[in-house]
């Protein structure tokens, strides 16, 4: 978790920087920010949470083929996909394959960072903490919808992707060291043993339960 006293800077993320597979991208976005532009200000907030659904995924939306519905899956890494899920929630993915493969990742929560009050009246006054820890939390927070759908995360548009360059606290600054761990995805029956969910290790804004969290998911080291 970000010290409440610390500023984040960051920068926009270029193409070129993302991975071109889905649990490499998943991997990737864990740490990033994830910045939407509105005319009442920005929102944005670290991604703390990523949940790769890679080609031949039959829990992926792509599995059956193209279709109206999933054509977003299928453009080239770095596109939003956003469905509906269960008549509730919107759901914010990236597409993470070359263009006519389908695959995806699903943003599963983040840590805010500006425009934290306007995401709050959105959440109905939730805590910092339950802002945006859920895939349709988040996505509520952000006010993200279908139309998003299809939109390039990299022309300029309302949503984008940023890369921390620096965490600055008591005149201190440099780049926070993060680990990444994975585990099993939630909220599915099929595959659902795969670890193909990629979390920052002790971040109290990480979704699902705890016990998934523990000495059974793998870990690694990288900078955000």
């Amino acid at each position: 978790m970000t010290h409440p006293g610390s500023k984040i800077t960051y920068r926009r993320i270029r193409r070129a920087e993302l991975p071109s597979g889905t649990l490499e991208l998943a991997r990737f976005l864990v740490g990033k920010i994830i910045v939407r532009e509105l005319p009442a200000g920005r929102l944005s907030g670290r991604i703390v949470e990523a949940e790769g659904y890679p080609p031949g995924d039959p829990a992926g939306h792509h599995f059956r083929g193209e279709t109206p519905r999933n054509r977003s899956l299928f453009l080239r890494h770095g596109h939003v996909y956003v469905y509906f899920n269960y008549g509730m929630h919107f759901m914010l993915n990236v597409s993470s394959e070359p263009a006519g493969v389908g695959g995806g990742v699903l943003i599963r929560a983040m840590e805010p960072l500006e425009g934290i009050e306007i995401m709050q009246r959105k959440r109905k006054g939730a805590k910092l903490l339950d802002i945006a820890r859920g895939p349709g939390r988040l996505a509520a927070a952000l006010q993200i919808d279908r139309q998003l759908d299809g939109l390039d995360l990299f022309s300029r548009g309302p949503i984008w992707l940023g890369q921390v360059t620096s965490v600055k606290f008591d005149a201190q600054a440099g780049v926070k060291e993060i680990a990444v761990a994975e585990t099993v995805r939630i909220g599915i029956t099929k595959a659902a043993e795969k670890f193909f969910r990629f979390y920052e290790s002790g971040s109290p804004f990480v979704s699902g339960p705890r016990r998934l969290l523990g000495p059974g998911s793998m870990q690694s080291k990288r900078e955000s």
